[in-house]
C-alpha cells in the first residue's frame, strides 16, 4: 500500500464557466448603462472594467438616437422591454437546465442501490456458482465486450446477473482468469493472501479476483469491505480504458461509503474512501470536482487522526496541499462562490507533509522525492531540489506512477541545469 494519485483538476473546464459569467455580465452592464442615462443623465459612469463590456456592443448609436422630449422616453422604454424579454428567455433556459440536472441526480442513486444489493442482498438477483463465474471469465474475449451492450443482462464482478443500465452495471472483460478453482479461506487467511498478492504490482488483479470470489462469504466484514474498495481502486489504476476506470471508481467509492458508515473510527476506511473520491472526481464537472476535493481532504484528515504513522496518508495530503497552492485566483473564487469557502494551502504545508513521509519511511517513493524537489524549487532552494532529484533517480521504476515521476524528474534536472 504505497502509491495512488490524487490528480489535479483540469483547467479547461474553467474557460466555459468564465464565458458564461461574461455573457451574464454583458446584460447587466447594458441595464446599468441605460439606468444611468435615463435616471441620472448628468452623473458620470464609473463601472469596473470587468463589467464594462458594453464597448464591444456598439452602443454609440444609442447616443445618436436620443432627441429631447417624448421620443427619448419611448426609445428607451422600447429598449428596456427588449432587454427584459431577453432576461426572461434566459431565466426560462436556466429552469430547463435545472430540470435536466434534477433528472440526472435522480439516476445516480440507482448505481448505489445496485452496489448495496451486491454487498447487502437488498435486491433480487440470480446467483451464479463460483465455478461458472471462473469458467465465464476464461471465455471472455473482446467480442463479449461488444455484445454486452445489446444484451438485456450482464454479469457483474461479484458474480450476479442484473439488468444493464447506462452507468456502471455492465461488466468489463479481464485479461485472464487466475482462480479456476475457488479455495474457501477463512477471513484471516483471505486478508493475508490478498495483502501479500497486492504487494506485487503484477499480481494486484489476482488479489482483486480473490476478493471477488469470497465476496458472498465476507460481504459484511469491515476488514473485507475496505480491502474490496481498495481493490477496485487498484483496478482503476491498472485499467487504460476510460469507461472501465469510471466503472471501478464508482463501485469502489460506494463500497468506501459503506465502510465509513459501518466503521467511522477505522482509518483505512477513510483512507480508501478519500482515494476513490479523487478517482471519481476525474469524471465530474467543475462543481462536483470541487465538492469531491473538500470530501477528499475531510476524510484524509480523519484517516491521519486514526493512522498517524501511515506515510501514504502524508504523501496524499502533500499532493493535495501542493495542488491547492497552485490554483489560480479564478479557480479559488469559483470554489468560494459554489461552496462559501476558499480552499487554502501553501507550498510550505505541502513540503512539511512530504518531509513527514520521508521521516516515517525513507525512500518511500520516487514521486515523493519528485514533489520534494518541486517544493524546494518553488521556495528557491535549488541545491536541495537537485539533491532530491538525484535521490529519486536512484529508486527503481516499479509502477506507472514511478515511470511518470522519472520523466518529470528528468525535466526538472534539465531546467535546473539551464
Amino acid at each position: 500500500m504505497r502509491r495512488n494519485k490524487n490528480q489535479e483538476m483540469p483547467r479547461s473546464t474553467n474557460k466555459e464557466m468564465i464565458l458564461g459569467i461574461m455573457v451574464g455580465t454583458t446584460g447587466i452592464s447594458l441595464l446599468l448603462l441605460w439606468y444611468h442615462k435615463v435616471r441620472k443623465p448628468r452623473t458620470a459612469m464609473d463601472l469596473p472594467k470587468f463589467l464594462s463590456l458594453g464597448n464591444s456592443l456598439d452602443l454609440m448609436p444609442l447616443q445618436d438616437e436620443m432627441p429631447n422630449g417624448q421620443g427619448t422616453t419611448a426609445i428607451f422604454q422600447g429598449r428596456q422591454l427588449q432587454i427584459l424579454e431577453k432576461i426572461n428567455e434566459l431565466l426560462t433556459n436556466m429552469e430547463e437546465l435545472k430540470e435536466e440536472i434534477r433528472v440526472l441526480k435522480e439516476a445516480i442513486p440507482k448505481l448505489e442501490e445496485y452496489i448495496q444489493g451486491e454487498l447487502g442482498g437488498k435486491i433480487t438477483v440470480h446467483k451464479i456458482s463460483p465455478q461458472h463465474r471462473a469458467r465465464k471469465r476464461r471465455l471472455v474475449t473482446v467480442q463479449s465486450s461488444a455484445t454486452s451492450n445489446s444484451s438485456e443482462e450482464a454479469e457483474s464482478e461479484g458474480g450476479y446477473i442484473t439488468a444493464n443500465t447506462d452507468t456502471e452495471e455492465q461488466s468489463f472483460p479481464l485479461p485472464k482468469a487466475f482462480n479456476t478453482h475457488v479455495e474457501e479461506l477463512n477471513l484471516d487467511a483471505l486478508i493475508q493472501t490478498a495483502d501479500n498478492l497486492r504487494m506485487n504490482e503484477s499480481r494486484k488483479m489476482e488479489s482483486f479476483e480473490l476478493l471477488c470470489d469470497h465476496k458472498e462469504k465476507f460481504r459484511d466484514e469491515i476488514e473485507f469491505i475496505w480491502r474490496f474498495a481498495r481493490a477496485y481502486g487498484d483496478m482503476y489504476e491498472l485499467s487504460t480504458n476510460a469507461q472501465e476506470k469510471k466503472h471501478y471508481a464508482n463501485i469502489g467509492k460506494t463500497l468506501g461509503e459503506k465502510a465509513i458508515t459501518r466503521a467511522p473510527m477505522n482509518g483505512h476506511c477513510h483512507l480508501w474512501y478519500a482515494v476513490l473520491c479523487g478517482y471519481v472526481s476525474e469524471f465530474e464537472g467543475l462543481q462536483n470536482k470541487i465538492n469531491y476535493g473538500y470530501r477528499f481532504k475531510e476524510h484524509l484528515d480523519k484517516a491521519i487522526e486514526f493512522l498517524p504513522e501511515e506515510p501514504f496518508l502524508y504523501y496524499l495530503k502533500g499532493r493535495y496541499c501542493y495542488t491547492v497552492s497552485k490554483l489560480s485566483w479564478i479557480e479559488k473564487k469559483m470554489a468560494a462562490t459554489l461552496f462559501g469557502k476558499i480552499p487554502s494551502a501553501t507550498v510550505q504545508e505541502a513540503l512539511q507533509n512530504f518531509l513527514k513521509v520521508e521521516e516515517l519511511h525513507p525512500g518511500f517513493s520516487k514521486s515523493n522525492y519528485m514533489f520534494l524537489a518541486k517544493c524546494y524549487i518553488d521556495l528557491e532552494q535549488t541545491d536541495t531540489a537537485v539533491k532530491f532529484c538525484n535521490m529519486a533517480v536512484l529508486l527503481p521504476c516499479v509502477t506507472k506512477e514511478d515511470k511518470d515521476a522519472q520523466k518529470e524528474v528528468k525535466k526538472i534536472n534539465t531546467s535546473l541545469k539551464r
